[in-house]
């Protein structure tokens, strides 16, 4: 069971988007979340994806995911979840989804998916970042538009983190420095390129395996920018397949440098993980800081 102003939010949002009353015959806990409360809910109409969290806990959310994933899913590259609607209350936010079958991976799945990511990232903007902020986890991301990646990179994505650790005492000051000793030579490492749409948060978490067996993407924190960060990010908890890779590659040629770019790109979500988690991350970016 879920509590009655979810189910009021869910059958409200039901009604908005399908035009038709629905009547919930089961509802199972999802796991996998840790910001988040998930069922699947079983309607005579189908299966939808429900979460929800505290209104006013993390300020319009689920509104800035929907438009995450519409944007995602208008590119046609890669399944995306349809997003049925969002809303809230006084006591809770809610967010719809259509809720994705799992199965096991078809022959060729790692391939394919390469591929869809590769075309995916094709998909370019003028600028660097987003018209509007969003999320990556439960921590703000800042999306100010910028005409270079170097400055986008290191303003929006490594500076905010870097504010954040220290006026929380996460992050020492020879960090710091080792940090902005290396800024003036990110050019070495990221080939000047349009800006890519990028996934935003694409570990292994965040993606399932569809009914068809093919990959599917989930919780993005989207946003136009350099399109190895989701490469990078690929590779941050255990990594993908080489066939992955390799797919990609085929699709989207890289520079012979981008794996060691790739490492460059992690110091932005290992430094997510240190204001969240704290704990042995810094030493997993002063690895990479010393390296460099």
């Amino acid at each position: 069971m879920i509590p009655e102003n979810i189910e009021k939010l869910f059958k409200g949002v039901i009604q908005k988007a399908k035009n038709t009353d629905c009547s919930i015959e089961k509802t199972s806990m999802v796991g996998g979340g840790d910001i988040n409360q998930s069922v699947r809910i079983k309607t005579g109409d189908g299966d939808y994806f429900l979460k929800w969290n505290t209104a006013g806990l993390y300020p319009k959310m689920f509104d800035k995911e929907a438009k995450g994933l519409n944007l995602l899913r208008e590119t046609g590259e890669i399944k995306i979840p349809e997003v049925i609607g969002f809303d809230e209350d006084d006591n809770y936010t809610v967010l719809v989804l259509e809720y994705i079958n799992s199965s096991v991976k078809s022959p060729g799945f790692w391939e394919d998916f390469g591929k869809s990511l590769a075309r995916l990232h094709n998909h370019d903007n003028e600028y660097f970042g987003l018209d509007h902020d969003n999320y990556i986890g439960n921590l703000p991301q800042k999306n100010k538009a910028h005409n270079d990646w170097i400055s986008f990179f290191v303003e929006e994505r490594l500076e905010q983190q870097i504010a954040m650790a220290r006026d929380n005492n996460r992050i020492d000051s020879s960090t710091i420095k080792k940090f902005e000793s290396i800024y003036r030579y990110l050019g070495d490492f990221f080939p000047v390129e349009k800006p890519s749409l990028v996934h935003g948060d694409l570990w292994s978490g965040n993606y399932m395996v569809s009914a068809e067996g093919k990959a599917s993407i989930i919780d993005p924190a989207v946003y136009y920018g350099h399109r190895l960060m989701d490469l990078g990010m690929s590779k941050l908890f255990g990594g993908f397949r080489p066939e992955f890779y390799d797919a990609y590659r085929q699709t989207h040629p890289l520079e012979n440098n981008w794996r060691d770019a790739l490492e460059i790109c992690n110091l932005y979500p290992l430094m997510v993980h240190v204001n969240l988690f704290g704990g042995g991350y810094l030493n997993s970016v002063n690895s990479i800081l010393k390296g460099f």
